[in-house]
This record gives C-alpha cells, sequence and structure tokens, in this order.
C-alpha cells in the first residue's frame, strides 16, 4: 500500500485562500492527500491554534506547519523542500 502526505489547508475561504488550495492542487504528487480547513469552524480555529498558525492561508504537512506559514506566508518552494509534490515510495 502507498504512503501518503497529508496536506491541510487552513482557509477562510478568500480570493488568496482559494490561490493558495489551487497552487497546491497544482503541486500534489499522487501522494498527496489535500484537505481543505475551514477556520470559519470553531473546532478547526482551536485546531489552528494549537499547530500555531496566526495567519491565514497555512499549510500543515504531516502534522507540522510549513515553515513559510511561520512568518512570511505560503510559498511554492519552502512547500516544495516540505516534501508537496514529491511521491512517498
Amino acid at each position: 500500500m502507498a504512503k501518503q502526505r497529508q496536506i491541510d489547508i487552513y482557509s477562510a475561504g478568500c480570493a488568496v485562500c482559494e490561490d493558495t488550495v489551487k497552487m497546491i492542487q497544482d503541486m500534489a504528487c499522487p501522494s498527496c492527500n489535500i484537505t481543505v480547513r475551514d477556520m470559519t469552524d470553531p473546532e478547526i480555529s482551536n485546531r489552528a491554534k494549537g499547530l500555531g498558525i496566526k495567519s491565514i492561508p497555512a499549510v500543515v504537512v504531516d502534522g507540522q506547519l510549513a515553515d513559510c506559514c511561520l512568518s512570511a506566508g505560503v510559498n511554492a518552494d519552502v512547500l516544495r523542500t516540505a516534501g508537496i509534490g514529491t511521491a512517498l515510495s
């Protein structure tokens, strides 16, 4: 059975968030399982706080907030370094 990389995108549905969702969908490989998390849901918002998310959109890869989302915002190169788009074997 193939392994899966879990990618969670924390979004409020704004245009910037939707652009991030599209970028990650375009980058994704068959090993990427993408879930968009709705920050208007209080349960999701609380989970986001626990992950250290302070602004959205934010991307979490395998349970870890992507480095680009710690301060500067979503960045494709940093997300590739986190493994998005690279198949797991």
